[in-house]
C-alpha cells in the first residue's frame, strides 16, 4: 500500500466517523506538494474547514560538535594557493598582518546594513577591535584584529562567501 492509499484510509475512516465530506482530491494534491516539496507538513483552511497533511520526518542522528579548529599558523599557505589558484592575497601569503578567516561563512563588514563599516582601508586599530563579521549556522561570530597597525587592503566585501584559511583582510 502506497502512502498515498494511507491517506485515502484515514480519511475514509475519518469520514465514517465526523460525517464531514473530505474533499478527497485536495489532500491528494497536498500530499503531491508535500512530497515534491520535501516538506514534512502542509495546512490549507477555508472558512469553515481545515486539512491538515504530515508525514514523519526521518532524522539522522546529530553529530558532536567539534571545536573550531584554530587559525592557521601566520605565514601558512591559504588553502586557495594549495589549490593552484593564484588570487590578489598570495603576495601577502608570509605578511604577518594577514589576518585570514578561522571559519566557513558569509562576510559583512558591518553589524547593520545601515551602519558604517567596521573598518575601512586606512584606519588604526588595535589588537581586538573587530575588523568583520562572519555569519555561519545563523550565529554572527565577530572577526577581532590579531595585531595593531593600519588596515592596508581588504581581499572581502560583504556579502562574500569565505572558506577556512581564506585573506580577509591585511593590517599593516
Amino acid at each position: 500500500m502506497t502512502n498515498h492509499d494511507d491517506v485515502r484510509d484515514s480519511m475514509t475512516n475519518s469520514k465514517k466517523r465526523s460525517g464531514a465530506e473530505i474533499d478527497v482530491e485536495l489532500v491528494r494534491q497536498l500530499a503531491d506538494v508535500l512530497v515534491a516539496s520535501g516538506l514534512t507538513e502542509i495546512e490549507c483552511s477555508g472558512a469553515d474547514w481545515r486539512v491538515r497533511v504530515a508525514k514523519q520526518a526521518l532524522v539522522a542522528p546529530m553529530a558532536m560538535a567539534q571545536p573550531p579548529a584554530a587559525a592557521p599558523a601566520v605565514g601558512a599557505p591559504s588553502p586557495v594557493a594549495e589549490a593552484g589558484t593564484k588570487s590578489e592575497a598570495d603576495p601577502f601569503a608570509d605578511h604577518p598582518g594577514l589576518l585570514t578567516s578561522p571559519m566557513v561563512g558569509i562576510v559583512y563588514t558591518s553589524a547593520e546594513p545601515s551602519s558604517p563599516a567596521f573598518v575601512s582601508v586606512g584606519d588604526s586599530v588595535a589588537v581586538g577591535d573587530t575588523v568583520l563579521l562572519i555569519e555561519a549556522m545563523k550565529v554572527f561570530n565577530p572577526i577581532k584584529a590579531h595585531r595593531a597597525g593600519r588596515i592596508e587592503r581588504m581581499f572581502v566585501s560583504t556579502g562574500m562567501p569565505v572558506e577556512y584559511g581564506e585573506p580577509l583582510l591585511l593590517i599593516a
